[in-house]
């Protein structure tokens, strides 16, 4: 293979990630009482260090193999993780591709080149639509096949045992978004999944691996989902239906269902982990800097940049342990081959950068908790 056709397949997923990367729409206590008046107590101190690693993934403005190189260079500097977030590649898998072949011509010298700058791998295997949870992978449905076959949930389960032994990632998901797909899609589907990710997760223990595995929930959907904010129902279910996870993945994009990032509730992530000891890390999300005409999302770089410091709150009220930003830069939408999803544009401006990589305010914003030093 000549190094041009390598350095293509060095793109390949990374610049498809692009129409992936979104998922679905895709308290505090009081104080003591005291016995006479007081002063108001003061605001607490701003933190100075964090428990959270912080990174990105390799999903560029443009699908061209310069325009994913430039951006590696320049998040990997404020990033100690990244992440690779995709569908698992169906079309491939069907043909008789081994899950080897496919990760030494897609992934390996991605990987490495994360490992070169010191980045720490979280590979998440999204096993339906990251565009519509109503629905199944598009590459298993253009092929007539679906997840609830059992030869299917094999070809997962391999291709998940080869990303653990090839790539050997620090952290492993095994499902996405498992509460919106539990709402959103058929009961067969949710099924599918939850059969799917519980038969891959039986054949990696079995094998030894090391990774930590875990599943994400949707944040807003643990919330009462897109246009409910606050009717709050939580993720037992999913605790119970996945209970392999070694960590509670949160996916939360809270433009859909919050005016003002000040409005998210002090307790968002707080109370969706509960009463669990497991460790929470957030998986994909951010807020757009973008308004929408004739749409409740109305947003603007200065408000995107505001996010950074509520989201800062939310990750220490649970002593959150990672914590991914997707796109580095904004998506060129206009660059991505058709078809492009129809939603996908209100995903598209959730970056510190524009499509140029020139800095918006949230670059700032990010870089000021990137500071912080690890606790």
């Amino acid at each position: 293979m000549s190094t041009s056709q390598h350095r293509r397949r060095f793109l390949q997923g990374t610049a498809a990630s692009a129409i992936l990367l979104a998922a679905g729409a895709c308290g505090s206590g009081s104080a003591s009482p005291t016995t006479s008046p007081s002063p108001s107590p003061s605001p607490p101190p701003t933190p100075t260090t964090r428990s959270w690693k912080m990174g990105f993934s390799p999903v560029p403005p443009q699908p061209t193999v310069a325009s994913v190189l430039q951006g590696i260079d320049l998040w990997s500097q404020r990033a100690e993780l990244a992440i690779i977030h995709e569908q698992l590649p169906w079309a491939d898998l069907l043909t008789g591709m081994t899950p080897a072949a496919i990760l030494q011509r897609d992934k390996v010298e991605l990987v490495n080149l994360f490992r070169s700058k010191g980045l720490s791998l979280a590979f998440m295997l999204d096993l339906t639509d990251g565009l519509d949870r109503t629905a199944e992978a598009p590459a298993l449905l253009a092929a007539g096949r679906s997840l609830a076959e059992p030869p299917i949930q094999e070809l997962a389960r391999d291709y998940a045992l080869a990303v653990e032994s090839m790539l050997a990632p620090e952290q492993l998901g095994l499902a996405a978004e498992t509460n919106l797909v539990r709402s959103a899609a058929s009961a067969q589907t949710y099924a599918a999944l939850r059969d799917a990710a519980n038969f891959m997760e039986a054949a990696l223990a079995n094998a030894g691996a090391t990774s930590q595995r875990f599943i994400s929930v949707q944040a807003e959907q643990a919330w009462g989902g897109i246009g409910s904010p606050g009717n709050f129902t939580g993720i037992a279910q999913d605790l119970t239906d996945f209970a392999f996870t070694q960590a509670i993945g949160i996916s939360s994009y809270p433009y859909f269902s919050w005016g003002n990032p000040e409005d998210i509730p002090a307790d968002y992530y707080s109370r969706i982990k509960g009463a669990s000891t497991l460790p929470v890390l957030v998986t994909e999300g951010g807020w757009t800097s973008a308004s929408f005409s004739g749409s409740s999302i109305q947003s603007s770089p200065e408000e995107q940049a505001r996010y950074f410091a509520k989201h800062a709150q939310l990750l220490d009220s649970v002593s959150a342990t990672a914590y991914f930003q997707l796109l580095f830069a904004d998506l060129d939408v206009s660059s991505i081959p058709a078809p492009v999803p129809s939603n996908l544009p209100l995903f598209a401006e959730l970056g510190l950068t524009d499509t140029s990589y020139a800095a918006k305010p949230a670059l700032a914003a990010w870089d000021a908790l990137f500071a912080r030093p690890l606790a």
